[in-house]
């Protein structure tokens, strides 16, 4: 803790720091806070001064985030989140709008944090507790609403809508591009530097796997960085680590907001899916009823969506 008091210096920072990243505004975020315009400049220069990093890039009437405040910014919303939910936890005598959702780290901050505004404008009076988890969990015995899984729809016990196809592609961020000679062709991008996701318990593909579908033999040396949570991945891919596996569904956001750029026009679509689910055998409460076809109709819409 005094490691984040001296990084920190006030929690308030922290609250003035996540409205100004999501309205993208020191104005309105002084409307919404109730303070004036160069209190919240002086506390995001104090809160960048602390950190040792900009997290805004100011331009004339106009703020975005930096890559370093884009990840900061994921972190602290979802923090504010798990937070809000417990606090709701503790003042509510009830669970009857209670939801939980199991998911992966990467899901929750890419997928499920950006879309959770238009959530409670949809249903205010649920209360989503998102269970970050590294492995698949028994939904009834853990006494999880919904989670997420990749693979065929077929698991006993579960019914289950597909909400995203399996597809992969290759990702890096503009400022590894920028700095190291971007490549052509497949053969090409043997050359480059890979971040490999390791999970521990949930299989997923590798680089092997992904240059194999393309009749490519890729041999892994034991060389790049290695990671175990795909949000680490992720995070590592957008701060200039190296070449990433990209999963569309999580990082067709990052892509829109030029943190992340496919490296070449090749994609794997690899047959699986990930799929929401929940259990055949208890009845799923109105609340997380309505949580989960607010799930699917947002994967539809996600799904119409082309990138440029």
């Amino acid at each position: 803790m005094r490691e984040l008091r001296r990084l920190v210096h006030s929690p308030h920072h922290l609250f003035v720091f996540e409205v100004c990243g999501r309205l993208l505004s020191f104005t309105r975020a002084a409307e919404e806070l109730g303070v004036s315009q160069p209190a919240v400049s002086l506390a995001m220069r104090q809160c960048e001064t602390a950190i040792g990093q900009d997290i805004f890039e100011r331009r004339h009437r106009a703020i975005r985030l930096t890559d370093a405040g884009e990840r900061f910014y994921n972190q602290v919303s979802l923090s504010f989140e798990r937070l809000l939910q417990a606090a709701r936890e503790v003042n509510r005598g009830d669970e009857e709008h209670l939801v939980t959702l199991s998911i992966s780290t990467a899901f929750a901050n890419y997928w499920v944090m950006p879309r959770m505004t238009r959530l409670h404008r949809s249903h205010p009076n649920i209360d989503l507790r998102l269970q970050v988890v590294d492995k698949d969990v028994d939904l009834e015995y853990d006494n999880v609403s919904l989670g997420i899984r990749r693979g065929r729809g077929n698991w006993p016990g579960y019914d289950s809508a597909s909400i995203a196809r399996e597809e992969i592609y290759a990702v890096a961020s503009p400022a590894y591009l920028a700095a190291n000679a971007r490549p052509t062709s497949l053969e090409d991008l043997l050359t480059h530097q890979f971040i490999h996701l390791e999970e521990p318990f949930r299989p997923r593909p590798t680089w092997r796997d992904w240059f194999e579908s393309f009749g490519v033999d890729f041999v892994d040396r034991g060389e790049g960085l290695r990671l175990n949570d795909y949000a680490l991945v992720i995070q590592a891919a957008m701060a200039g680590e190296g070449i990433a596996i990209g999963w569309r569904h999580v990082t067709d956001s990052l892509i829109k907001k030029r943190l992340l750029v496919p490296v070449l026009a090749q994609s794997w679509i690899t047959g699986e899916e990930f799929h929401l689910i929940w259990s055949d055998r208890t009845e799923l409460s109105q609340s997380a009823q309505q949580v989960r076809d607010w799930i699917i109709e947002e994967s539809k819409a996600a799904a119409m969506v082309r990138l440029p």
